[in-house]
């Protein structure tokens, strides 16, 4: 390929690829394999081991055989940027560009797989439903989940014509806030369209992804930002207000206010994949207040000089929060451990510590009654 072609084929890939998040860096990373002639491109859709790919010649079907490695986290999946055969029958992804960002969890299997949900993520809309009582403690699961990712969490409450009173409706607001900290809270009702301008705006010019359980109101949510009737809606159940899943793959289109919308599948389960630092930015006020515990791997459970446990005792801190924290956290390092035999013996070594304090507090208790 000439330079005068290789330029041209440069600026023809922009202009095409940039609504669907192009940029000089993904350019620049592209350029060896655009010297080999492989064509740009973004994964709008895979399924069974087949993928949609929107290019600058269209949206060509590729075969990703030749990236199915072991290891699921490094599948080709919706949101990567790929270098796609200019022809062939079967035609392949060659592999994909190293992502920016990634939402994984884990899988339901009792091995504990990773899976990978969505790549190169700006922002992570987690939609909760005030049609049904809100379930913090799930809220914080996303949250831990999108924080880990590295994109830019937001909470979206759907369906706030549910709740008239707009007293309710903010102290509802605020109990989100409360256990969200740094995470912007918003309420919207797509059938009414109130909120939606704010949240186009807040995701707008980058890729989001939308997150939430089966009956969350995902699908009217991404029809209204994405300005037609792209997917399916099916009524909620009222006894638990679940619903089926309208959405069975995860599809990347792109809004007309600008930026890109990939919608999933409602997820029941929602576990946690090495995701320490993601817990930690969700229950941000607890790891300020551990700071100043008198040991530095106080566990915040019946250890002397205890910060955490004390802001507890003046009502600084919730029990909920901290009772929600500690279950993350255990999950979170249960998963580690199983992929880490360091740790696995670190955590057993620990338990016998804690064990060894607990039985010398009840001896001196006795003592002390004697």
């Amino acid at each position: 390929m000439t330079s005068t072609s290789r330029s041209t084929s440069h600026s023809t890939a922009h202009s095409a690829l940039a609504p669907y998040g192009w940029d000089e860096d993904w350019a620049d990373a592209f350029a060896p394999y655009a010297a080999e002639g492989l064509l740009p491109g973004r994964v709008v859709r895979v399924d069974r081991g087949q993928c949609d790919v929107v290019t600058a010649d269209g949206v060509l079907r590729a075969d990703t055989a030749f990236v199915t490695p072991h290891d699921p986290l490094r599948v080709v999946c919706t949101g990567d940027w790929a270098a796609v055969e200019p022809d062939g029958t079967p035609r392949y992804v060659r592999t994909y560009l190293p992502r920016r960002t990634a939402f994984v969890r884990s899988t339901s299997s009792k091995r504990s797989e990773g899976q990978i949900l969505a790549a190169n993520v700006d922002h992570a809309i987690v939609a909760v439903s005030l049609a049904v009582e809100l379930d913090l403690a799930r809220i914080e699961r996303f949250l831990a989940l999108a924080w880990e990712s590295g994109a830019q969490p937001l909470v979206v409450l759907t369906k706030a014509d549910l709740v008239p009173d707009p007293v309710t409706l903010a102290h509802l607001v605020q109990d989100v806030e409360n256990c969200a900290p740094g995470v912007p809270v918003l309420s919207v009702s797509a059938a009414h369209g109130e909120g939606l301008d704010v949240l186009a705006a807040a995701v707008g010019g980058g890729t989001a992804v939308l997150l939430g359980q089966s009956g969350a109101g995902k699908s009217t949510l991404a029809n209204a930002l994405l300005g037609e009737d792209v997917m399916d809606v099916q009524a909620t159940r009222d006894m638990d207000g679940k619903g089926r899943h309208t959405t069975t793959t995860r599809n990347l289109l792109v809004m007309p206010g600008g930026g890109v919308l990939i919608d999933t599948p409602g997820l029941r389960g929602v576990g946690l994949w090495d995701a320490g630092s993601g817990v930690g930015q969700v229950f941000a006020e607890i790891e300020e207040l551990a700071r100043d515990c008198r040991f530095h791997d106080c566990a915040h459970e019946s250890e002397p000089g205890c910060a955490v446990l004390a802001a507890i005792d003046s009502g600084e801190l919730s029990e909920r929060r901290l009772e929600s924290f500690r279950k993350l956290m255990r999950e979170n390092q249960r998963i580690v451990a199983k992929n880490d035999a360091r740790l696995r013996a670190e955590i057993r070594k620990e338990w016998k510590r804690r064990d060894a304090i607990g039985k010398a507090a009840m001896e001196a208790k006795r003592g002390r009654l004697r």
